[in-house]
């Protein structure tokens, strides 16, 4: 059993009930940070982070550990989207806490108080409105910081030929799949791999390719921009369904073989 560092006493109760439930699954698991990395698309120190409750862990991280640790990934799921609240609430609290005093001002009653009381309701339905778009914000900007510094964490000289991730710098690309088929394959001209191993954050040729491949197999990734996002992740995990192999949403020599040799559906 791993020695856990005690959680900051400033977290939400329901992250911390997050935070414990990954934290006895990767025990569970009996896997090191590294190895939970290799198995995730997520770096080692992001693991760290996430079980050290310095960050919030995106919800496809959640759901891989699920996977990993053999648990149910509706309930823990729908925890991490009330911990993802509480977390969002508390950065917007601490934000917020010093523009709020001047609201708290001295109140001298005058003969204008039904005015004043109306102001004061349209004053705190504005700020509620203010805060629940802030939270929607912040929780949307989780998976950005979470890839900005998983690219922060990389090291240099590691897995030299594995595909590039997601960065700060990447320009967007619109990839043009040119679908012909040769010795019972299909292949997308960008990419003639069928060992290359795709997974969550990965971006390239390869990855417009397994895009062009799960579109003709009638699975849609979303956009063909080379970035393994959620919907590529997805797709990936729909193909896998169906043609009975590991669900794992990661795209590997079996994925490949099933991609380029799926008829469309």
């Amino acid at each position: 059993m791993s020695r856990w560092k005690e959680l900051p006493a400033e977290l939400h109760p329901h992250v911390q009930q997050l935070i414990v439930r990954l934290r006895k699954l990767k025990d569970r698991s009996e896997l090191s940070t590294w190895q939970l990395a290799a198995k995730t698309g997520y770096s080692a120190k992001s693991w760290q982070r996430y079980l050290n409750g310095r960050s919030l862990p995106p919800r496809e991280a959640v759901e891989a550990m699920a996977r990993i640790g053999s648990d149910d990934p509706t309930r823990l799921l729908a925890l991490h989207e009330t911990a993802a609240e509480r977390w969002a609430e508390g950065r917007v609290a601490t934000a917020g806490a010093s523009e709020s005093a001047p609201a708290a001002s001295a109140h001298t009653p005058t003969e204008q108080e039904p005015y004043g009381r109306y102001l004061h309701a349209a004053v705190t339905a504005g700020a509620v409105a203010l805060v629940l778009s802030v939270s929607a914000v912040f929780v949307l900007a989780v998976r950005l910081a979470d890839a900005r510094a998983e690219l922060a964490d990389a090291r240099p000289g590691t897995g030299a030929a594995a595909p590039a991730t997601v960065s700060e710098s990447l320009v967007p690309v619109v990839y043009t799949c040119r679908l012909e088929q040769r010795d019972g394959r299909w292949y997308a001209g960008l990419s003639r791999t069928t060992e290359t191993i795709l997974a969550y954050t990965h971006v390239g040729q390869d990855v417009a390719e397994a895009q062009c491949l799960l579109r003709r197999a009638g699975i849609s990734p979303g956009d063909i921009d080379g970035v393994f996002g959620p919907k590529t992740q997805r797709a990936v995990q729909r193909i896998q369904t169906r043609e009975e192999l590991v669900v794992d949403g990661v795209v590997g020599p079996h994925t490949w073989k099933a991609l380029r040799e799926a008829a469309p559906k």
